[in-house]
Order: C-alpha cells, then structure tokens, then sequence
C-alpha cells in the first residue's frame, strides 16, 4: 500500500463530467434559488429551534443570543466556503467531493463518514423530538398513545435505575414482555422515519412541494409565537444575562450549534439544481441569514417570558405558554413543532442517499448505492439504506446521546470544508472573468497577511485584560487537564500557527476565519463526545481500507 495513494485526488473536471456538467447524472434537475432556499430553512429550522433551544437557554441564560451570533459567524464563513466549492465543484456530494478535489481520497472517505453523523445519526434526534410533540398533539384531541410506545426503551431503562417517576418509569411497569424482554420503542418516530423514507424515494419534485408548504407554515407560526410572547416579557428575566459567565454560553454550544445544522444539506441537491454555480450558494446563504435573524429574536422573547432555569425542557416552546397559562398556543406550538420537524427530516433524509451515491461513483462504496431509479429519478437503494440507518437505532439509543455526537460531526466537516478552500488553487483571470459573467459565486480575496494576526493579538489581548486568570488556569497542569484544558491548547497552538501562515503565505481572510471559528467551537465539546467520534471514525478507516482503497477509481 502506498501512502501517497491515500491522498489521491479527483480533478474537477473529471467530477463535472460525471454529474456536475448536467448532462452525466440521471437526476430530475427541478431546484430554484427559492426552493434552495426554503429547503435550507426547512434543515435549520427544527429541533434547534423546538428542542434544543430550551437546554441552550437553560445553561447560559438570556446570553444565549451571544452564542448563536457565534455559531452564526462560524456558519456564515463556512457557508461562504460550501458556496465556494458549490461555485467550482457543483457536484452532490457535498464536504465528501470537496475535500476529494482539495485534501485527497482519505480525507474524502473520513469527511463522507463524518457526514453520516450530521444526516442520518441527526435525523434520528430529529424523529425523538418529532415524536414527543406529535404525541402532545395526538393528546389534545384525547387519543392516548400507551407509554412504552412513546419513548425508547435506552431513556425507560435510565428512568427505572434512577427511579424517577414518569414517562419512563411508566413505560418500564406497564411494557408487554416477550421471551422475558420488555417491549419499549418510539412507534411516531418509526412511523415518519418509514414515512419520509418513502417521499424522498418517490422523487425530488414531490419532496420540494411538500418541504415549501412546511416552510410557509412553520415560519407563520414562529411569527405567531414571537408577537404572542413579546406581551408576556419581563425584562427582569433577563438578569442576570450571562448567569453562568461564558463558560455557561459555551455550554450549550452542542445543542445551538445543532440548531444550525441543515444549510449544508443544500449543498447535496447540486446535481437537481436548474443553475448549481449560482443558485447554490445563494440559497445557502440566504437561508443562514434568515435563520439567524430568527434564533435571536426567539432566545430573546422566551428567556423574556419566563426564568432561564425553568428552560431545561425537551419541549421549551409549549412549556413557556403553559407556565403563562396561554393554552390555545399549546396546541399551535405542536402543529408547529411537527410541522418543522417534519421538513428537517425530509432534507436530511434527502442529502445522506446522495453523499453515498456520489461515494460509490468513486469506487469508495458499492455500485448498488449509485443506481438511479428509472422511474423516480432518485438514488433509491441509497434512500432506503438510509431509513433503515435512521430507523434501526431508534430502538435502542436516546436523544442525548445523539445530539453531542451529530454536532461534533458537522463541525469537523466544516472546518475540511473551509481548509479546503485555504487550499484550492488560485483561478485564472479567464476564470474570474466567467464567472463574473455568469453570476457564478466566488469568496472575496481579502489577504490575511497582517489583518489575521493583529486579529489573534487582539483577542488574546481581550481575554488577558477581562478574563485575567484565563491563559493561567489553562496552561496550569492538574488532574482534570487532559479533560478541560487540552482542546483550549491546541486552539491557541492552531491560532499562531495559522497566523505566521497568513504572514508567510497571503491566505484568504475569509476562509481562514471560518476554518479558526469552527475549531474554536469545537473546544465546547465534551472528552466523551471526542471519543466517541475517534471510534466512529476508527471504525470508518477500517471499512475504507477493507473496502474503498482497493476499489477506488482513482486505482486506475
């Protein structure tokens, strides 16, 4: 085995001709800058928004806002970048094919992985969330679902060990056993996992019309919930602002920054966009914009209606109105929160079978993942081998789990995505030119020579003057070190040497924001969350070497 092979790269031209030129690829190319776009909002806004938020708010207060503008920035360069690549790569695919063109063939197979924890291992959070306000929902018209077919028996079990009395504890009593094993399992999220499985086999057309309407609803009621909850603010709840300093913000940085995951989900319709090169980016960008906009002014009116610690819900939304004792926006939060959900399973659903299917075009996973179905026009044995990864572990596994694991996923692509971009070749002026014609996008050059480094002086700066003891405590060796002070370390060591690079080397600022802002969020993750994704990646590596080395085209 050659090491220099596992760093082969795919040229773009060769890429375009296998998808990107519009003519190679077998798909329905139906897709607008509208429907991008509302399929981008269709993958933000969801269990972020309807669950996530609450444990957000419930550990760093009303300052919470802070850390959505943050992951916001991080997001809006790493969104430029995705545009980048969309721009000169428009190709499905996603992080997988652009770190294929710029990092090599390792990197491609460890980001297509990765990606595997963003959209199926996501959609699995997605479909818990989904199933508790359906049940809600299904309550308000008196049809009761018995326990052990509303929660997952990993969640039951937790109940009965900690004997906490409850939804769990309930399920745990009252499940029929067969052959001395109790039944426990979330029938609503096996239902629309089966259910979305089946809309994005039968086609792109149908998926977007549906996706659209969702989009109009969820958003007409998000306005709802805002103007309503504005006339219940305190603004007395909104002090202490930061109760738990940054550190508290930081510490939800898993559960807001999930709330952003989705808008790189576009990236995988290139190949059904009617004009990829420009309509891609736009959609990604304008979708982030909105969402944005739209996360600020929610954190802010729910940490106005009530006290942050009472936000520690899976369900925030309806328990703010049902502390406020307004119950008719009980039963409109839950249409909402079905509604939204819904759409960010359908995109998530949408983008995993196209990574796949652009993974095994390469050699790198069966041909069986690359067949387009005649009539539907959708890659289908790849769709269905997604619902049964989505499926499958909702018998067995528990939100909490996967919502640390999928947001460490994501970040680690986007920080390939924006490396990657550090590392594309400069274009030619006939290039530019082109693209300038076309309308194509293309990243601003900002040179980073001396604009990056005054940068990272400044903050440092920054934090010694208001946060005195930080580089101390961090540098301080104890016993928790490894566990707490690591990840800091090695962002500061990444800060300087990507400073004297931007000296040396003239990067472009952008890029280089978006690659420094991601990693910095990663510092928020826990050691667990590190190791459970160095097994998943581990197990990654092994498949790729039994399997894709061998197999690659690129063998050839």
């Amino acid at each position: 085995m050659s090491i220099s092979n596992l760093f082969r790269k795919k040229s773009t031209s060769v890429i375009l001709k296998e998808g990107g030129d519009g003519e190679h690829s077998g798909l329905n190319k139906v897709l607008t800058v509208k429907d991008l776009t509302f399929f981008g909002i269709a993958a933000i806004i969801g269990g972020g928004t309807f669950s996530a938020i609450g444990n957000a708010c419930f550990s760093a207060g009303p300052g919470v806002i802070f850390l959505y503008v943050i992951c916001a920035i991080a997001c809006g360069f790493t969104a430029m970048c995705y545009a980048e690549f969309a721009s000169r790569v428009p190709v499905s695919g996603s992080a997988y094919t652009y770190a294929y063109v710029s990092f090599g063939e390792i990197f491609a197979w460890i980001i297509g992985w990765a990606l595997i924890m963003e959209y199926s291992i996501g959609n699995i959070y997605i479909a818990f969330s989904w199933s508790g306000y359906f049940t809600n929902l299904l309550e308000t018209f008196g049809i009761h679902l018995p326990a052990w077919l509303t929660i997952n028996y990993q969640s039951a079990h937790d109940a009965i060990i900690a004997n906490k009395l409850g939804e769990g504890f309930n399920a745990w009593n009252t499940a029929p056993m067969v052959s001395g094993l109790r039944i426990i399992f979330d029938l609503p999220a096996v239902l629309i996992n089966i259910l979305i499985t089946y809309l994005v086999y039968r086609g792109t057309k149908e998926s977007r019309n549906i996706s659209n309407l969702m989009v109009y609803i969820k958003l007409a009621i998000i306005v709802l919930v805002i103007v309503v909850g504005a006339f219940y603010i305190d603004i007395d709840n909104w002090t202490p602002f930061m109760p738990n300093g940054f550190g508290g913000v930081m510490g939800g940085v898993s559960a807001v920054f999930f709330a952003y995951i989705g808008f790189d989900a576009v990236s995988t319709l290139a190949e059904e966009s009617k004009n990829p090169q420009r309509d891609l980016p736009k959609g990604m960008i304008n979708s982030l914009v909105i969402c944005t906009v739209v996360y600020i002014i929610l954190a802010l009116v729910i940490t106005g209606m009530v006290s942050y610690t009472l936000l520690g819900v899976s369900d925030p939304l309806a328990e703010i109105f049902a502390l406020k004792g307004v119950k008719w926006m009980l039963f409109i939060v839950s249409i909402a929160a079905v509604v939204a959900m819904t759409s960010v399973l359908l995109v998530f659903q949408m983008g995993q079978p196209r990574i796949w299917m652009t993974m095994s075009r390469d050699g790198l996973m069966p041909k069986k993942f690359a067949e387009i179905h005649p009539k539907y026009k959708t890659p289908g044995f790849a769709t269905i081998v997604t619902g049964l990864v989505v499926g499958i572990p909702i018998f067995f596994t528990d939100e909490n789990f996967v919502l640390d694991f999928t947001s460490i996923g994501t970040l680690f692509a986007f920080v390939l995505v924006c490396g990657g971009v550090l590392m594309l070749s400069p274009q030619s002026e006939a290039e530019l030119a082109e693209q300038a014609t076309k309308g194509k996008f293309r990243i601003p050059y900002i040179n980073s020579k001396y604009i990056f480094p005054v940068l990272c002086l400044a903050a440092f700066g920054m934090v010694q003057y208001y946060l005195p003891t930080f580089f101390p405590d961090t540098f301080s060796y104890s016993d928790s070190f490894f566990a707490t002070n690591v990840p800091m370390v090695l962002f500061i060591a990444l800060c300087i040497v990507m400073a004297v690079l931007a000296f040396l080397k003239n990067l472009s600022l952008i890029p280089l924001l978006g690659l420094i802002s991601c990693c910095y969020l990663l510092t928020g993750m826990a050691v667990s969350n590190w190791q459970w994704f160095g097994i998943w990646l581990l197990i990654g590596l092994v498949l790729y070497f039994l399997y894709g080395y061998k197999n690659s085209k690129l063998t050839t």
